[in-house]
């Protein structure tokens, strides 16, 4: 069985294009750009109605770091409250302490709300100082899964980490290797790493219809050929 993929969309056209590519999940989020935040409820909404795909939503109610407030906290949990509502599949989250360290009460909490949803939790791994102390924490936590970079730049840096991680892991969760990910490298990080789970965004810059002015974002959406050019490597990989 070839790994599962997960695309990163950050709109209903992304949504759209990771389903035509081949894609097997969706992490659905905005403001890409800046790392991703909450989307609204009216693109979870659309998202859900024109997708058939599993619709993991981002729970960050703010770019920047992963220490938030009482107050972020209750924004977050009324964000996964109105998930299950709507009838997501699962969350994608994290919170941590000022140490850096799994924030594991706050988590608990949120991950309560969540169920019975599935729970992600996100690169907010990355941020803390030990990697084998985090991975322990959302283990006992109960998430389905964690996305991690290793904690490089790029999966592709990371990927001894990531092999590290796996084997640490022991089917215990999924350890799903992101960033920067490819046709060009996903079928050797997955073989090198032992990931049955990969995520990828497979974007591409979007040509406005106006020119772009100085403080204005150019916009970001996934490329249906290129989430299919990974599912194509990632089903060789299968066959080898």
């Amino acid at each position: 069985m070839s790994p599962t993929l997960e695309i990163c969309a950050n709109s209903l056209a992304s949504a759209c294009a990771a389903q035509a590519g081949g894609a097997h999940r969706i992490e659905l989020c905005q403001n890409l750009e800046q790392g991703g935040i909450t989307p609204s409820y009216g693109l979870i909404r659309q998202v859900l109605r024109e997708v058939s795909l599993p619709v993991f939503v981002l729970i960050r109610p703010r770019p920047g770091d992963f220490v938030y407030s009482p107050a972020e906290l209750a924004i977050m949990q009324a964000d996964i409250e109105l998930c299950r509502e709507l009838g997501c599949a699962g969350v994608v989250l994290g919170v941590l302490d000022d140490a850096g360290q799994v924030h594991e009460a706050a988590c608990r909490a949120l991950i309560t709300a969540a169920r019975p949803l599935q729970v992600t939790f996100h690169r907010a791994f990355d941020d803390c100082p030990n990697p084998t102390r985090a991975l322990e924490a959302v283990i006992d936590l109960g998430c389905e899964r964690v996305l991690t970079s290793g904690g490089a730049a790029t999966a592709e840096e990371g990927q001894a980490r990531l092999a590290a991680l796996v084997r640490l892991a022991a089917g215990r969760i999924s350890v799903m290797p992101g960033a920067g990910i490819s046709a060009a490298n996903a079928a050797a990080l997955a073989a090198h790493t032992g990931a049955t789970e990969l995520h990828a965004s497979a974007k591409r810059p979007v040509a406005a219809p106006r020119p772009v002015s100085a403080f204005q974002v150019g916009q970001l959406e996934t490329d249906a050929a290129l989430v299919a050019s990974i599912v194509q490597q990632l089903t060789r990989l299968r066959h080898q």
